[in-house]
């Protein structure tokens, strides 16, 4: 069991959209271009997180895609669930005729890790994403300029030995 491409593209573009949509419609081409995702492949995840009212769409000049709800109220399991992503450890899907048409000695077991792993991407908010995403955007900077006034300077007379 894996979140396949689909479920995690569907998560990066939704960051990416929370990200930039205080400036307005975010256009699909502006995620596929920093998020190196396939712009068919964009259009085809919007459709479906937009019959899923997880996005709307603006049309004409400066349109694009805005987030239909507050970040707070959007979580991975409601991204991952409107793409049809399927979050299932068992080998039956959930039939139970994983053994020779009959329950499995494990089915349980799968059964309950697909419970906890509902659970623990419904707990996940996209706001809580976005939030880690900018702390970790800050740090980054932070860190950077550090680096900058620790580099050794070049005096006169080396640079002109160099």
């Amino acid at each position: 069991m894996r979140l396949t491409t689909k479920g995690r593209f569907a998560v990066t573009a939704m960051i990416d959209l929370a990200l930039r949509q205080d400036g307005g419609p975010v256009t699909l081409a502006g995620i596929a271009e920093r998020q190196s995702i396939s712009l068919s492949y964009l259009e085809q995840l919007f459709g479906k997180l937009r019959r899923h009212n997880l996005v709307s769409s603006v049309r004409g000049p400066g349109g694009g895609y805005c987030l239909a709800k507050p970040m707070a109220e959007l979580t991975v399991a409601n991204i991952i669930v409107a793409v049809d992503e399927p979050l299932d450890a068992t080998q039956c899907g959930g039939k139970q005729n994983c053994h020779d048409e009959h329950r499995c000695m494990t089915h349980d077991l799968w059964t309950n890790l697909n419970r906890r792993m509902f659970d623990y991407l419904d707990s996940v908010s996209l706001q809580c994403l976005v939030t880690a995403h900018q702390a970790r955007e800050a740090a980054n900077r932070s860190e950077e300029k550090v680096m900058v006034l620790k580099r050794p300077r070049v005096s006169d007379s080396e640079s002109a030995s160099i």
